[in-house]
């Protein structure tokens, strides 16, 4: 009888470090992968943030779905939510994880684009 205690004890031990190490590595955004877009407002739609019970996106009242590409030029479609509409033209890195998609954005430079990436978009005239 003890020794079924033990191993039960046990797998409920090791159940409980993974579940531990799954929810830190999750919000941690450790395995996230940054994906570059040019934004198109043509492409922007609203939605409503009020039409649920719950928002887990929350009050993100823009949904973009642009074409992006990884490090490596790499195309991908990627959709994310802002509270504003972007300025039209403006290069973004994404920072997308799996399973939760769109960690974060921020607006960068065309130089700033790797060079797979840059190979896809005009440059600026300045």
């Amino acid at each position: 009888m003890k020794k079924k205690v033990k191993i039960v004890m046990g797998a409920a031990a090791v159940l409980l470090i993974g579940l531990i190490g799954f929810c830190t590595w999750f919000l941690s955004g450790s395995g996230s992968t940054e994906y570059y877009a040019q934004i198109d407002n043509s492409k922007v739609e609203q939605v409503d943030v009020k039409g649920g019970v719950i928002s887990l996106k929350g009050n993100l009242p823009y949904s973009y779905t642009l074409t992006a590409y990884d490090e490596k030029g790499a195309e991908k479609e990627i959709t994310f939510g802002t509270s504003r509409e972007l300025r039209e033209g403006a290069f973004i890195r994404l920072t997308v994880m799996p399973v939760r998609g769109v960690l974060d954005w921020s607006e960068v430079q065309y130089d700033e684009l790797p060079a797979e990436v840059q190979a896809h978009y005009t440059a600026p005239a300045k």
